[in-house]
């Protein structure tokens, strides 16, 4: 595994942090590891949460080096851009609750990441912004698509087409952070809410993501029904339904088996 994404894992949640001093800047190897470590996560029936982070104080991801992209070359433009979408994809795919502990500056790529994640805990410090038409570049990694449906056409445009930046306190006001807390408590936080996740049937998230998801794809409320309906039949080839259910009965804990 790449130092770029360090990776710890904490009873049923995997905490990954980004690791590339001193501004946690993506790289072409960051975007791989990040890639290929959700991946394995993806494989492993025992992770059902996961929480991003930067690595330090003072960034969770400033974005991309901006060296990257200084020659012009398109050849590479082209495979970063294809590397920063299908990353953040990844991330957005994965089968578990994902939740950004947003320690600081979330710039560019940075809040790509964050938004691609299922929950954003902003510690009181932190500044969040889509700055890329200043430098005569585009969100390329989900932010036209993911911060409109946050925060409303407005605002992405105010931080898009205007390059506005916004403080934790504003970014909770418009609806692009669940939450605000003191500066050093974003990951305490963060793993607080991965471990109520890891108390509900990790089959049962898995689907109910999977639903809430699709509302993004334009679906008719019919669509959207009958879905729920056949993924809540599906359940019941699951172990975890079993469990769950007579857990409940027998006034115990359940055991997850994530199956």
């Amino acid at each position: 595994m790449s130092d770029l994404i360090q990776l710890e894992k904490r009873g049923h949640i995997a905490v990954l942090t980004i690791n590339n001093p001193p501004a946690n800047t993506w790289t072409r190897d960051s975007l791989v590891a990040l890639m290929d470590t959700v991946r394995e996560l993806n494989e492993d029936r025992n992770i059902f949460a996961l929480v991003m982070t930067g690595q330090g104080e003072k960034f969770f991801s400033a974005g991309a080096d901006l060296k990257t992209f200084a020659d012009g070359d398109k050849a590479r433009a082209n495979e970063m851009g294809q590397l920063f979408g299908e990353a953040f994809a990844t991330l957005s795919r994965f089968r578990g609750v994902s939740i950004a502990a947003v320690n600081g500056y979330a710039m560019g790529g940075g809040l790509e990441c964050a938004m691609a994640c299922d929950i954003r805990i902003a510690e009181e410090h932190a500044q969040m912004a889509l700055p890329e038409a200043s430098v005569g570049l585009l969100p390329c990694a989900g932010g036209t698509q993911n911060l409109p449906w946050l925060v409303g056409e407005g605002w992405a445009k105010r931080m898009i087409l205007c390059g506005e930046r916004v403080n934790a306190d504003t970014a909770l006001r418009i609806g692009l952070v669940e939450e605000v807390v003191p500066s050093g408590k974003g990951l305490e936080k963060a793993l607080e809410l991965a471990e109520m996740a890891c108390k509900q049937s990790p089959s049962s998230t898995a689907r109910c993501k999977t639903l809430v998801m699709s509302a993004r794809d334009g679906r008719s409320h019919d669509d959207g029904w009958r879905m729920e309906r056949e993924l809540f039949v599906e359940l019941f080839s699951t172990e975890d339904q079993k469990e769950g259910v007579n857990a409940f009965l027998d006034k115990r804990k359940p055991e997850w088996k994530n199956r």
